[in-house]
C-alpha cells in the first residue's frame, strides 16, 4: 500500500521536534558528570519503567524476534514470561535494589564502575568496559538494521538513509543531553509503543474473526509447514518443536534462555536502577514495568504467529512464502503494508521509530560512557567528565553505523540473542556475587569473567555453527565449519559459558575459603 509521504513527513517532523525538545529540556537540566551519567540518582518511576521497557524492546523484539514467531510459532510466548519473571520482578525486587543501593554508595556512575569499585579492580572496570564496546554495536547495529528496514519497506526510501537518519537524530539528543534525556524521549517513545502495539493486536484479531477463531486456524494451519522444515522439529505454530530437534535447540537454547537470562547483566539496563531515589521507586516500577514487557514482546510473538493465518485467508500462503528472499526480518513489515490501512502504517511508522530510537539511545550512551569513563581512564585522580563522555558516545555511534551497513539483513534475532548471551556469560556470576555478597573476591569474579568471556567465545567461534561458519575463524584454522556435530553445534554458547563462569566463581571462592581456614589455624598455633 502506498503511503502519502506527506502525512509520513507531517507525523515524522511532530515527531522529531518532540524529541528535541525533550533532549533540550534535558540538557538544561544536566550540569555536572553524575547527571549526564545517572540523571541526578532521582528518576520517577513512571520514568524509570518506561525507559527501562523502552531500552530493553526494540526492533529487535518487534522486528527480529517477530520473524522468529511468524516461523516457529507461538514458543516464544516462553520468552515473554520470562521476560517478565525474571526481565522485571528479580530485576527490580532483587538485582535492583541491592545495585541501586550499593551504586548509590560507592558513587558508580556506569555498569563498569560499579563493578571496579565494588571489587576494588581497575582490571574489572577496564574489561567490562571493553566487553561493552567491543559486543554492544553488534546489538545497536540490528536495532539500526531492524528501525531502516521497516522505513525501506514502506516508503521506498533509500536504506542507507534511512539508517543514518536513525543514527543521526538519536545522536543528536543523546550526546547533548546524557541519560536524562535517554529517560525523557524513552518514556514518551514508550507511550507511542504501548498504543501502536494495542492497536496492532485488535486489528489483527478482528481481522481474522476474533481470538477464538484466529487462533485455532493457525492450529489447523500445522499440515503446511515446509517438509524441510518439518523435518528439522517444526510441528505448527501452536505447539512446541520436537525435544532436541535442531529448532528446539534453536528456540529455547538461543532465543528463550539467551535472551531471557541475559536480561539480568545488561549494562544499559542495569544502569536504570542507579537512577532511582530508594526502593520505594523500584518497587512502584514493576507493575507498569510488567505491563509494557507484556504489551510488547506478547504481542509481537502472538501476531508474528498469527501472521500465518492472515496469509493463508487471503493467498494460501504462509510466513514461509510472503518472507522476502526468506528474510524473516521483513515477515512483519509485509504484513503491515499488505494488510493495515494508511494511516495503521504511519501509527506503527512511530511504534517502530520509538522501539529503535528508545534503545539506540540507550546504547550509545552506555557505549559512550564505557569509553570516555571507564576505558579513557589516564590518572590515579580520574573524575567523570561530560565532555569526555560526549566524545566517547561519538565514536562508538560511527563504529555501530559502519557496522551496520557491513551485516547481513537477517541478523536482527540472532545479533540480539549473541549480545545477551555473552553479557550473562561474562557478567553475572561476578555482578551477582559483587552485590550479595558482604565482601566480594576480587579474584573470583576476574577469574568468572574471564572464564564466561572466552568460553561464550571459543564456543561461538568454533562450535555454533550459526556463528562459526559465517565468522570462518575454523575453517581458516581447521577446514571445517564446525569442530563438533550435532548437537553440539545446534547448542547456543549460554548453555555453556554460564555455567562455566559460576562454576570458576565458585571454585576460587572455596579455594580462598581453604586458605583463609589455614591461615587462620597456622596464627592460632603461632
Amino acid at each position: 500500500m502506498a503511503v502519502s509521504m506527506t502525512l509520513f513527513g507531517a507525523i515524522a517532523a511532530i515527531y522529531v521536534v518532540i524529541l528535541l525538545g525533550l533532549g533540550y529540556l534535558a540538557y538544561r537540566k544536566t550540569r555536572q558528570a553524575e547527571d549526564y551519567l545517572v540523571a541526578g540518582r532521582n528518576v520517577h518511576p513512571a520514568l524509570i519503567a518506561l525507559s527501562y521497557g523502552a531500552t530493553f524492546i526494540s526492533t529487535s523484539a518487534i522486528i527480529g524476534f517477530g520473524g522468529v514467531a511468524a516461523k516457529l510459532g507461538m514458543g516464544l510466548i516462553w520468552l515473554t514470561a520470562l521476560n517478565i519473571g525474571i526481565g522485571i520482578l528479580l530485576a527490580f525486587v532483587v538485582f535492583g535494589k541491592k545495585t541501586r543501593e550499593i551504586g548509590s554508595k560507592l558513587k558508580a556512575v556506569t555498569f563498569p564502575d560499579l563493578m571496579g569499585k565494588r571489587f576494588n579492580s581497575a582490571f574489572l572496570q577496564y574489561a567490562s568496559g571493553f566487553i561493552i564496546i567491543v559486543g554492544m554495536p553488534l546489538y545497536t547495529s540490528a536495532v539500526l538494521i531492524g528501525g531502516a528496514q521497516f522505513v525501506t519497506t514502506t516508503f521506498s526510501v533509500d536504506y542507507s538513509m534511512a539508517l543514518l537518519a536513525f543514527a543521526a537524530i538519536t545522536a543528536l539528543y543523546v550526546i547533548f543531553g546524557g541519560l536524562l534525556a535517554v529517560i525523557y524521549t524513552d518514556a514518551f517513545q514508550g507511550t507511542v509503543m504501548l498504543v501502536g502495539m494495542t492497536a496492532l493486536l485488535v486489528f489483527l484479531y478482528a481481522s481474522l474473526g476474533g481470538v477464538g477463531s484466529a487462533h485455532q486456524a493457525l492450529t489447523d494451519m500445522a499440515s503446511m509447514v515446509p517438509a524441510g522444515v518439518a523435518a528439522q522439529g517444526h510441528n505448527g505454530w501452536t505447539v512446541m518443536p520436537d525435544l532436541g530437534s535442531p529448532i528446539w535447540y534453536s528456540l529455547v537454547t538461543t532465543i528463550i534462555l539467551g535472551v531471557g537470562i541475559g536480561v539480568l547483566a545488561q549494562p544499559q539496563l542495569v544502569v536504570r536502577f542507579m537512577t532511582a531515589k530508594n526502593d520505594q521507586a523500584l518497587n512502584r516500577a514493576v507493575p507498569m514495568g510488567g505491563i509494557f514487557i507484556l504489551m510488547m514482546t506478547g504481542v509481537a510473538f502472538t501476531v508474528g504467529a498469527l501472521i500465518n493465518v492472515y496469509f493463508f485467508k487471503n493467498g494460501g500462503k504462509t510466513a514461509f512464502d510472503m518472507a522476502i528472499n526468506g528474510n524473516f526480518d521483513t515477515i512483519i513489515p509485509v504484513f503491515i503494508n499488505a494488510a493495515t490501512p494508511e494511516w495503521f502504517i504511519v501509527i506503527f511508522m512511530l511504534t517502530l521509530l520509538s522501539a529503535a530510537m528508545s534503545t539506540l539511545s540507550a546504547l550509545f550512551h552506555t557505549m559512550g560512557t564505557a569509553v570516555g569513563n571507564d576505558i579513557w581512564r589516564h590518572t590515579k585522580n580520574f573524575k567523570p567528565s561530560i565532555t569526555r563522555t560526549r566524545i566517547g558516545v561519538g565514536i562508538m555511534i560511527l563504529v555501530s553505523v559502519v557496522l551496520a551497513f557491513l551485516m547481513p539483513g537477517n541478523i536482527i534475532a540472532r545479533a540480539t540473542a549473541m549480545f545477551m548471551g555473552l553479557c550473562a556469560a561474562a557478567f553475572l556470576p561476578a555482578f551477582a556475587h559483587g552485590i550479595f555478597s558482604r565482601k566480594p573476591s576480587k579474584n573470583a569474579a576476574i577469574i568468572s569473567l574471564v572464564t564466561g568471556s572466552v568460553v561464550w567465545f571459543m564456543y561461538t567461534a568454533f562450535v555454533h555453527v550459526a556463528e562459526s561458519e559465517p565468522l570462518g575463524l575454523c575453517m581458516m584454522l581447521f577446514g571445517q565449519k564446525a569442530l563438533f556435530g550435532a548437537p553440539w553445534t545446534l547448542i547456543d554458547p549460554l548453555i555453556f559459558a554460564l555455567p562455566a563462569s559460576f562454576i570458576a566463581l565458585v571454585t576460587v571462592l572455596a579455594v580462598e575459603k581453604v586458605a583463609q581456614k589455614e591461615e587462620r589455624s597456622e596464627k592460632a598455633a603461632a
